[in-house]
């Protein structure tokens, strides 16, 4: 029986017009319930732009993106917003915490912006941050963690929403190689115990090898 699809894209092609550079010249993807997929490839192959596009965070000069049945290139921005916070959570190379709060305001902020109560964000905030191993940490500010600390806190930050996806660039790129393999495992176990699927783009043959499914991309395609 095959898995249900969470997000696909067809024929996704971006183009800047300014360099008459097309960056993505005709990408289709299937991402289905629970899949690990790493995204591999040289700088410059279109790898962030593809996830970019995937997260509803630019628009394609022309494809389609579908989410969860809803085409991104035409939905209007508020839902386009919902979505993305309800469905969606990202983390990048750089934790993207913002210094001026705490750990628990950090990773609670999702769920306020989506108009939850703040005793219920906080609550769920505690809980996802107890299974990250950070239940020591929650009023800590972000300069008062390790490197590690900080991107598990942009883990529990991205899972907060129970997201159907995860989309990672670079998550380990700042990381040393211990405290990588440990922020990998940590998205391993949240993969098998949530069912939550991953695409990580990254240059890490280790991480890739881990997820199970490898992709490569080459001068705006998948290869």
């Amino acid at each position: 029986m095959s898995k249900e699809i969470i997000l696909q894209c067809r024929n996704l092609v971006k183009r800047y017009g300014d360099l008459d550079v097309d960056v993505l010249k005709g990408v289709n993807l299937d991402i289905t319930v629970g899949e690990r997929v790493a995204i591999m490839g040289a700088s410059g192959s279109g790898k962030s732009t593809l996830l970019h596009l995937l997260g509803g965070l630019d628009k394609a000069t022309s494809g389609e993106v579908i989410l969860n049945g809803v085409n991104l290139n035409t939905v209007h921005s508020r839902k386009l917003a919902k979505l993305r916070n309800q469905s969606l959570g990202f983390i990048y190379q750089s934790h993207h915490l913002l210094g001026e709060f705490t750990v628990l305001e950090n990773v609670a902020m999702p769920l306020l912006i989506g108009d939850e109560s703040v005793k219920n964000s906080q609550l769920r905030a505690k809980k996802i941050l107890q299974r990250v191993g950070l239940g020591h940490r929650i009023e800590h500010k972000p300069s008062e963690l390790s490197g590690g600390e900080r991107q598990r806190a942009a883990v529990a930050r991205a899972l907060i929403n129970n997201p159907a996806l995860i989309l990672a660039d670079e998550p380990t790129g700042n990381l040393d190689s211990r405290t990588a393999e440990s922020v990998y495992e940590l998205m391993l176990e949240l993969n098998q115990e949530l069912q939550v699927s991953f695409l990580v783009v990254t240059h890490d043959h280790n991480l890739a090898a881990k997820l199970g499914k490898v992709l490569h991309m080459e001068d705006g395609l998948i290869i």
